[in-house]
């Protein structure tokens, strides 16, 4: 089992960044694909990104695509998502994944991970 915490949300104008983190208790870390995902009020979670247990391998939802990159450092245990250029619509609880082994066919759905963290709030200004 793998324990995900995320952390480095908070208020910031629009045109600014935020780097959020994802840290992975247990020794087993770089055997975990990762992916995020966001929530909005009145919304359904929705697909961000996602990354390979090596790194080899990333996918970004087209909405972020140019602003967002994923990455992860197992020796640290730690995943990150790098947010810039946020626009307001970018507001949301964002989530960290987890699957041991592959990423799978479908990374972009949550039903291919099966453990989450609690999330951490992004809220952007205009």
């Amino acid at each position: 089992q793998v324990q995900l915490v995320e952390s480095g949300g908070g208020l910031v104008q629009a045109g600014g960044s935020l780097r959020l983190s994802c840290a992975a208790s247990g020794r087993t870390f770089s055997s975990y694909a990762l992916g995020w995902f966001r929530q909005a009020p009145g919304k359904e979670r929705e697909f961000v990104a996602a990354i390979g247990s090596s790194g080899g391998f990333t996918d970004l939802a087209d909405s972020v695509k140019g602003r967002f990159t994923i990455s992860r450092d197992n020796a640290k245990n730690t995943a990150y998502l790098q947010m810039n250029s946020l626009k307001p619509e970018d507001t949301a609880l964002y989530v960290c994944a987890a699957v041991f082994g592959a990423l799978g066919s479908r990374w972009y759905r949550q039903q291919n991970y099966d453990y989450w963290g609690q999330g951490t709030q992004v809220t952007v200004s205009s």
